[in-house]
């Protein structure tokens, strides 16, 4: 089976006031269809720089990104948006939905932009609403939510246009403990399903609900493996990062 998203010796180097900075530095994965990874890392470990390299916000100064076998690394910015389009469900901490439409209108947006029938995406969008839970809550502005109910349309806008990837950035960031695991219970939900999902955090209670860790500091992978086996236990550090239990 061919990887879903593949990092080849990737490396970005952002150029700063004080010189050239090395946000990720000659990283190497590959993630399968189906799997559910987390990456993981605080600020300044490389894991936004490759959040954005797989949604291809943003592309390698050297190496390469395949997605579902394409080399994305030098796509033009025409070409990156159509995979952006097509391929990636993005959930971000903040709900990013238009307070002026409703649940189903907010659905809908990104399926109106491809071009999508009114009848067959007003189809689609109930069905994703109804697979989160919502479907009670079709014509409710955002502003009519709880912070969860949000998250859960902003689940089923990334889902609306049947991505091969959901790129869950701090998707419970912005919530309260309980409501975080009812959103992350979900996106397991969405795994057993069958969908692939990435999930960028920086909390490691968050990071072990994933099956699989990969863990980022100064922009190297530090461990690429099962998110319950010992070793992805974060040890102490100078910097008093806690322990896992």
């Amino acid at each position: 089976m061919n990887a879903l998203i593949e990092f080849q010796d990737v490396c970005k180097v952002y150029q700063m006031g004080g010189g050239p900075v090395r946000a990720a530095d000659h990283v190497s994965f590959a993630i399968q269809p189906g799997e559910f990874t987390a990456i993981v890392g605080q600020s300044g470990s490389g894991k936004s720089t490759c959040m954005n390299i797989i949604g291809c916000l943003d592309t390698p100064t050297s190496g390469r990104y395949l997605l579902d076998g394409r080399d994305v690394s030098h796509m033009d910015r025409d070409e990156l948006a159509g995979v952006r389009g097509e391929r990636l469900g993005f959930i971000f901490q903040q709900y990013n939905l238009l307070p002026r439409l409703n649940l189903l209108e907010n659905v809908e947006l990104p399926l109106m932009y491809a071009g999508m029938p009114r009848r067959k995406r007003r189809k689609r969008a109930k069905q994703v609403l109804e697979q989160v839970g919502l479907s009670d809550k079709l014509t409710h502005r955002p502003s009519q939510l709880s912070g969860g109910q949000q998250q859960r349309v902003s689940i089923a806008r990334a889902l609306a246009g049947r991505p091969a990837v959901i790129l869950a950035d701090e998707p419970t960031g912005a919530l309260d403990s309980h409501t975080s695991r009812e959103i992350l219970g979900l996106l397991q939900t969405l795994h057993q399903q069958g969908t692939t999902i990435v999930l960028i955090t920086h909390d490691n209670s968050i990071a072990v609900q994933a099956q699989r860790i990969i863990r980022l500091e100064d922009g190297r992978v530090v461990y690429d493996g099962d998110a319950h086996a010992p070793e992805a236990v974060v040890r102490p550090s100078l910097a008093g990062e806690e322990v896992l239990p």
